[in-house]
């Protein structure tokens, strides 16, 4: 069954039902240790989980760990260029869930993305990063503690999904001479564009059913939190890029008015059914006029359009979500891509669920983590329908490796969305407050107690954190 490894012994396969996983009380998890740091942070934090889950539920439940090679551990294995061998992905798909830490990839060349190879094989199209501040970490944010949000970011398509030739290739110049000759438009305004012959070349594929997929998976998330929370923001550039960023605003409105129609409300349509409350006898017209900047400037075919949409929504949902109904449903809207980065900043308490696709999900993602602390306490999650992967968010970090000085929190509270993806909260809820104390009693490794003010010297060897979390658990 595998070439140079043995699974455990003991343990049982998690397996799935609509999506969803169902947990044994003793699952084998594979796990891959990392590159660089991973040979500090994956011992740190593999002790950490084994503690929660013993004090959580008192020897009744148990992880079995499988260890199984990627990267560069996995090519003085395997031998050269063997960075994702086959056992790996076998064993990953027999066992259905797996965590790991970072691993390498060159820059510019060689390899490919091993974590974008695994998302694309597993079909892992839900990238999920919370950011959620813990106090006593330094932030260069005055108000980090406003921020806790959930980025939900496409996986499996964009330009991500590395389809692009290299300037001077055959290919690519074959498609950019088709390009420009037969396919690019000509305008009034600019006449005909061309890509210029010495350009690399990629594509950007966003489809209905990716696009779907991840906004049903935000939306079912957003029903589980609080009231407050239960909130999904469509991020996109859709006014520069219409049939992919713009179609995925448009796909993502379209599930929830159809699919969640009971659950959900869009912003527009919460903007109607409030002005119909405050006016009961609002014209059609006024309504329009109130929801469509410069509603008088328009043609009247657009006007006519607008009216349309507040009689059809006023028509279709004023019985169940009229007279302040709305207010307990899922609110749906959407920001344009630059806008929301600063407005995680100034208004960073009025957002919840971001979804959004894969390049902007990669910048967002990182940019909100930065405001809670860095990428050193960020955590993140890859979920598909019939398999996860859990992973530290930052790089592999080779000049600190074996020195027991790296942060581990990164993969600890990748380990906490892998317990709460168990089902497992009770676990996950203690490893959360023993974070939570540990900072908030400057018993943290360097890169937070540098921050510190007073910086706290010495700071915590990456051992001494995991210890220290363990040792919180009782507070």
């Amino acid at each position: 069954m595998y070439e140079k490894i043995t699974p455990p012994t003991t343990g049982t396969r998690i397996t799935f039902s609509n999506g969803e996983p169902v947990v044994p009380d003793d699952p084998i998890i594979p796990f891959i240790r990392g590159d660089g740091t991973g040979v500090d942070i994956w011992p740190a934090a593999q002790r950490v989980f084994d503690a929660a889950v013993a004090k959580a539920y008192g020897g009744q439940r148990k992880i079995v760990w499988f260890k199984v090679y990627a990267g560069d551990e996995a090519c003085e294995l395997y031998g050269t260029y063997q960075y994702l061998p086959e056992d790996t992905l076998t064993a990953i798909r027999d066992y259905g869930v797996a965590i790991k830490g970072p691993l390498t990839t060159p820059i510019g060349g060689g390899i490919r993305s091993l974590n974008v190879a695994l998302r694309q094989i597993f079909d892992l199209y839900a990238c999920i990063r919370p950011c959620k501040y813990y106090a006593g970490t330094p932030s260069p944010h005055k108000t980090p503690e406003k921020l806790d949000v959930i980025v939900y970011r496409e996986n499996t398509e964009d330009i991500y999904l590395g389809i692009e030739w290299k300037q001077g290739s055959e290919i690519g110049e074959r498609l950019i001479k088709i390009l420009n000759e037969d396919l690019i438009p000509a305008t009034p305004e600019h006449g005909k564009k061309q890509i210029p012959l010495d350009a690399g070349i990629g594509i950007k594929p966003i489809s209905k059913t990716g696009s779907q997929r991840l906004v049903r998976r935000a939306i079912r998330h957003a029903l589980r939190l609080p009231k407050p929370k239960q909130m999904v923001t469509l991020v996109h550039k859709g006014n520069i890029m219409k049939y992919t960023e713009g179609a995925f605003r448009d796909w993502g409105y379209e599930l929830a008015t159809s699919e969640f129609r009971a659950e959900c409300v869009t912003e527009r349509e919460s903007w109607i059914l409030s002005n119909k409350e405050r006016n009961p006898d609002l014209s059609i017209e006024d309504n329009a006029r109130q929801i469509e900047p410069g509603y008088d400037a328009l043609t009247d075919e657009k006007k006519q359009k607008v009216c349309a949409e507040v009689q059809a929504v006023l028509d279709s949902i004023w019985e169940t979500h009229g007279n302040s109904q709305w207010k307990d449903k899922v609110m749906v809207n959407d920001r344009i891509a630059d806008s929301i980065f600063q407005q995680i900043q100034t208004r960073p308490d009025e957002y919840s669920i971001l979804a959004t696709m894969n390049l902007n999900g990669d910048y967002l993602s990182d940019a909100a983590a930065a405001i809670v602390g860095g990428l050193g306490m960020g955590p993140g999650a890859n979920i598909g329908d019939s398999c996860a992967i859990f992973e530290a968010t930052h790089g592999t970090a080779p000049k600190h490796a074996g020195l027991d000085r790296i942060n581990p929190g990164s993969v600890i509270l990748s380990g906490v969305m892998l317990l709460e993806y168990l089902g497992w909260q009770e676990a996950a809820d203690l490893i959360k407050q023993g974070i939570g104390a540990a900072i908030s009693n400057r018993e943290v490794t360097y890169d937070l107690a540098r921050l510190m003010e007073p910086p706290v010297e010495p700071p915590l060897k990456c051992s001494e954190f995991a210890e220290a979390i363990i040792k919180h658990f009782e507070d």
